[in-house]
């Protein structure tokens, strides 16, 4: 599989004196941050070189980092501390917000993955009926934006908070098929 790598993150936890339940010394303990990427969602510990904030937006890419030392290593969505948990969706919603016009695409491009099944039933709440829905005014013209989505299909929930939640799934490895974290599905399959 081709490495990809994250460019920027946004902070889901920061421990300035480690984790509380490691057998060091306070003294050899040194701060770490869990985060999650802003591209594959990919969720990754991370040493600080500055105190960081929960929610904080860092550059973690090649080059020069202000921020951060290095990435000390991936993470599973179990791994996460309780904090980093609960800040979660809150954080993937901020991310698919501000990239929104990327995650409208999912609704204009989404396909069958079998004769059966489609790529919209992944998201929470789409069944047979909603998708065909969906399917039927895409044919008519390409969303534009999440309001365009929920204005066209009628019985549409929230199809942002849909998209964070399926990502949140995905992280979760609640589910086999990966739309928006890829890096997860790799990573199952290495358990």
């Amino acid at each position: 599989m081709k490495k990809i790598y994250e460019n920027y993150a946004h902070v889901l936890d920061y421990l300035p004196e480690g984790y509380p339940n490691e057998g060091m010394k306070r003294s050899k303990k040194s701060p770490v941050a869990q985060v999650v990427g802003e591209n594959y969602f990919s969720l990754l510990e991370v040493v600080p070189k500055t105190e960081l904030e929960v929610y904080e937006r860092i550059f973690i890419g090649k080059g020069q980092r202000d921020k951060i030392n290095h990435i000390k290593k991936r993470l599973f969505y179990e791994e996460l501390t309780s904090t980093a948990k609960a800040e979660l969706p809150y954080i993937v919603e901020e991310i698919v917000k501000k990239n929104e016009e990327e995650f409208v695409k999912f609704f204009n491009k989404a396909r069958p993955i079998s004769i059966r099944f489609h790529q919209l039933e992944l998201l929470p709440g789409v069944g047979k009926k909603l998708m065909q829905s969906i399917l039927n005014e895409r044919r008519k013209g390409e969303f534009k934006s999440f309001k365009d989505v929920d204005e066209r299909v009628s019985s549409m929930p929230d199809p942002a908070g849909m998209i964070v939640r399926r990502v949140v799934d995905e992280l979760e490895c609640k589910d086999r098929y990966t739309i928006f974290a890829p890096l997860r599905k790799a990573e199952s399959e290495e358990r």
